[in-house]
């Protein structure tokens, strides 16, 4: 296509892709259940997240921890530049397992948000910091000795959807998509042609073509 560059860089995904676009290009592919239905709203800054996945998989507690926060931070302190941390904690709202300070963390190491399946706290100084957060909830509890990360860097799963660590991730206001990474250049390339056909077919329509004309000569909807 026209269009299309030869390399579809993260700052060009940011600039022209969004959510449901990149899942309908994954429906064309066979990959049909990578957004969770459940919802996951953004309680921070709002517009597109994409990046790359930082997983860690959090458990319930109810003892006292003998090494409080230890893989949380280890998880932090090793983000890099564009990840997005992943936590799935099974929709638990046990306690706020995400908050400021580990956003000022995170931020530090190049992290650009993070998609918590289970409860957040701290969403005013977040959103002063601008740091993307999306969640279940809210929570007043602090984690400690409540709920903690029990592994990290492994394959995770939300809501039945499989997040494996380094698979580029989409956020928005429309939901959560994760693109495997065996066909990820197929997905964005897809995405971004439909894009561009999307604009196509909007100036027709806006100049007067019918909707089922203009479906017919772009074959997009």
């Amino acid at each position: 296509m026209q269009n299309e560059p030869a390399e579809i860089t993260l700052a060009m995904m940011r600039e022209s892709l969004y959510a449901a676009v990149v899942s309908d290009a994954l429906d064309g592919l066979g990959y049909r259940h990578q957004s969770p239905r459940v919802p996951l709203p953004a309680w921070t800054r709002k517009g597109l997240l994409v990046g790359r996945c930082k997983t860690t998989l959090w458990a319930d507690m109810y003892h006292d921890d003998p090494r409080p926060y230890e893989l949380e931070l280890q998880a932090v302190d090793a983000c890099r530049p564009d990840d997005v941390l992943i936590a799935a904690a099974g929709g638990s709202v046990h306690s706020a397992l995400w908050g400021e300070l580990l956003s000022t963390a995170a931020s530090a190491r190049g992290c650009i948000g993070a998609i918590v399946d289970g409860a957040i706290r701290d969403v005013v100084p977040m959103s002063r910091m601008g740091f993307a957060v999306y969640a279940r909830a809210t929570s007043v509890y602090d984690s400690l000795n409540r709920q903690r990360v029990i592994d990290l860097d492994v394959p995770v799963e939300i809501d039945g959807v499989v997040f494996h660590p380094g698979d580029l991730v989409f956020a928005d206001d429309d939901g959560v998509v994760v693109v495997p990474q065996v066909v990820e250049n197929e997905a964005i390339r897809r995405a971004w042609n439909k894009v561009h056909s999307e604009n196509l077919v909007r100036d027709a329509i806006r100049g007067g073509m019918l909707a089922t004309e203009a479906f017919r000569q772009f074959g997009v909807l």
